[in-house]
């Protein structure tokens, strides 16, 4: 049985974690509406790599103001206690935190060592949770039945186990849509087959090559920032292996956008580069 029926708040401590994305966003709107609102032993949680879209971040806190519902803001750090909590005004969007942890790390994360995602977004927000005292507790996660592959609990977690509401509701991005399309506000970033391609981190690895030259081309300034990271990262690492400095290893951000300038303006002209479906989504 699920331990979150019609999305009522299972017993103990409860987070709900909050990507910034419509699906998250009508989670916590059905967790809201089949609550009451929330027990203070519940704590909605984003954690903000530095990366996020000024309109993710807009549309967080549009909902905490609307809504009626605190959400904690936290941030990496690269020293104790590895994170801050930060509140909408005072949140990086310069890929801060995001660009800390590269220093530190001094290589890259790929599509087979994520762990910018563990470290910016998940320990960041338990490190959070534990601050507060927090021993056990179940972490409510926003994944749509459409969205099966994603749905796994952690391995050698002690702290916390997940529970998704959505993907046992039924929920896909048909009702995501629906939803949204009836409320008087929305997240500012498009929709495309029920899923906005510029949410979580703008230049993400995990997003197609075909979103990846659309983004460089329309976002310049942005992706001009994945740019430099994979140059300052290739400075830093002593084997200078360039696996080591690329996001990709298929290509470099520079040769991507090289490439992109090329092109006619064409290729981009339908939008079909933000179904970006060659790789998945980051989670959170």
């Amino acid at each position: 049985m699920s331990m979150l029926t019609n999305y009522i708040l299972p017993e103990g401590n409860v987070q709900i974690s909050f990507s910034g994305g419509r699906t998250s966003g009508f989670m916590l709107h059905q967790i809201l509406e089949a609550n009451g609102g929330l027990p203070d032993r519940a704590k909605v949680v984003f954690s903000n790599t530095g990366r996020e879209m000024p309109q993710t971040l807009d549309f967080v806190q549009e909902c905490s103001d609307r809504w009626g519902v605190r959400i904690d803001w936290v941030e990496y750090r690269p020293t104790n206690p590895l994170y801050e909590v930060v509140s909408h005004n005072q949140a990086s969007r310069e890929g801060e935190p995001f660009a800390a942890l590269l220093q530190r790390k001094k290589y890259l994360p790929n599509q087979a060592q994520r762990f910018c995602t563990i470290e910016l977004k998940i320990l960041a927000a338990k490190r959070f949770l534990v601050s507060l005292g927090w021993k056990r507790w179940v972490n409510i996660v926003g994944i749509r039945s459409d969205e099966a592959h994603r749905v796994k609990q952690p391995t050698n977690e002690p702290r916390y186990t997940k529970a998704f509401p959505l993907f046992e509701d039924g929920i896909t991005t048909k009702e995501i849509t629906g939803f949204w399309d009836s409320q008087p506000f929305d997240l500012r970033l498009p929709n495309v087959n029920g899923k906005a391609a510029m949410g979580n981190c703008d230049g993400c690895f995990l997003k197609s090559e075909a979103f990846l030259a659309g983004f460089s081309r329309e976002h310049p300034e942005r992706a001009a920032w994945w740019e430099e990271q994979e140059n300052i990262v290739q400075s830093l690492t002593r084997s200078k292996a360039t696996t080591n400095a690329r996001f990709r290893k298929q290509f470099s951000r520079e040769d991507l956008r090289r490439t992109v300038e090329k092109q006619g303006d064409w290729i981009f002209n339908d939008k079909e580069y933000l179904c970006q479906a060659d790789h998945g989504e980051c989670t959170g």
